[in-house]
C-alpha cells in the first residue's frame, strides 16, 4: 500500500492576499483531496506531514532565508519577489511540505513502503539556498534529499524533476555533489530561464546533474523518449538508493503557465517509467508535489499518476 502525505496547513499560505490573481492556489489542493476522498483515497495509508524543524532546513538552506521569511510573516506578510509572497500562515505551510517530504523518505527508507507521495503546498523546487523564488519558499525535496543523505542512510539519491519549470533550486543544492544526481526535463525558454543542456555540474559534481530542455509543443513521445533514452541508463549507472520525483503537472496542454502537451494519461506513464526504473535499482520512489495550475487537469493528472503507481 502507498503512502500520502498531506496537511491542511497547505491551506494557509495564499499568495492571492499580497498577488491578486497568483496562480498558486489553496484550492490545488482542495480540488485534490476532494477527488482522493471521492475515491477512498484510492487505498493509500494516509499520514499528516509533520513539520520540519530548523536544523533540517538549515542543512540546505541559509539561516539567511529562513529568517527572511519568518520576518516577513512575522510583519503580517510581503513580498519576497513579483511572483513570491509571505502571509501570515505561508512559514507554518511551507514547514509541513518540507516535513511531508522528509517523513516520506524516512518512511521509505524504513522499508514502511515502497512508493509514497507528499502533496502538500508551497512547492519547492526554485528555492536555492540562499534565495526563495518562483512560487518556493523552502526545497522540500531538496530538504528531503539531504536528510536521506545525512541521517536515513541513502548513500545515493536519484532526482528527477518533471515540473514544466527547470528545477534551479535543486539543481543548485546539489550541483557540486556526486552522491544527489539530479535530473530535470523542462519546457526552455521559460521561467526562470536556467537548465541549459551544458549544464552538468561543477566539481566533484561534474556530470551529475543532467539538464533535458524540451521545445513549447513537445508531447508525451518527446518526455517519455528522454526517460527512456536517457534518464533510465543513467539511473542505471548511478545505482540509487532512492529515486525521488518532483512531480509538477504544469506540462499538461491545459496548463496556463506553459506549452507543453501531455496529457493526464502522459503523467501516468511517467510514473510507470519511474517506478520500473526505482524497482530496477531495487530503491523506494517517493514523488512530492510541485506545481500544476490549471485545477481540472492537475486533478486528473495527479490521481491518474497515483492509480499507475497503484498498480
Amino acid at each position: 500500500m502507498p503512502l500520502l502525505l498531506t496537511h491542511p496547513a497547505s491551506l494557509e499560505h495564499d499568495p492571492r492576499a499580497l498577488i491578486p490573481g497568483h496562480p498558486d492556489t489553496p484550492e490545488r489542493i482542495v480540488a485534490i483531496e476532494a477527488a482522493l476522498a471521492a475515491r477512498d483515497w484510492l487505498g493509500w495509508e494516509r499520514r499528516a506531514a509533520p513539520a520540519a524543524p530548523d536544523e533540517w532546513i538549515e542543512a540546505v538552506h541559509s539561516e539567511r532565508l529562513l529568517g527572511e521569511v519568518r520576518a516577513l510573516e512575522d510583519a503580517g506578510g510581503g513580498l519576497i519577489d513579483a511572483d513570491t509572497a509571505v502571509g501570515p500562515g505561508s512559514l507554518r505551510a511551507a514547514r509541513h511540505a518540507a516535513g511531508g517530504a522528509c517523513e516520506l523518505v524516512r518512511a521509505l527508507l524504513a522499508g514502511e513502503h515502497e512508493i509514497g507521495l507528499s502533496a502538500c503546498r508551497p512547492s519547492g523546487h526554485h528555492a536555492e539556498p540562499d534565495r526563495a523564488m518562483g512560487f518556493c519558499l523552502l526545497g522540500n525535496v531538496a530538504i528531503a534529499a539531504e536528510l536521506a543523505r545525512r541521517e536515513l542512510g541513502a548513500g545515493r539519491v536519484l532526482i528527477l524533476d518533471w515540473d514544466v519549470h527547470h528545477g534551479n533550486g535543486t539543481e543548485a543544492c546539489f550541483r557540486d555533489r556526486a552522491d544527489v544526481a539530479f535530473v530535470s526535463i523542462h519546457q526552455v525558454p521559460l521561467y526562470p530561464g536556467t537548465g541549459a543542456a551544458d549544464e552538468r555540474g561543477v566539481g566533484a559534481g561534474a556530470g551529475f546533474t543532467i539538464n533535458l530542455p524540451v521545445r513549447p509543443g513537445s508531447g508525451e513521445a518527446e518526455w517519455l523518449g528522454l526517460v527512456d533514452d536517457v534518464v533510465a541508463p543513467a539511473a542505471a549507472g548511478f545505482a540509487p538508493d532512492l529515486v525521488l520525483v518532483s512531480a509538477g503537472f504544469d506540462a499538461h496542454r491545459a496548463d496556463p503557465l506553459a506549452g507543453c502537451e501531455l496529457e493526464s494519461s502522459s503523467f501516468a506513464a511517467l510514473a510507470r517509467r519511474l517506478r520500473a526504473i526505482a524497482r530496477d535499482a531495487g530503491a523506494p520512489l517517493g514523488l512530492v508535489l510541485e506545481g500544476g495550475y490549471h485545477v481540472p487537469s492537475l486533478v486528473e493528472s495527479l490521481l491518474a499518476t497515483m492509480e499507475a503507481l497503484s498498480e
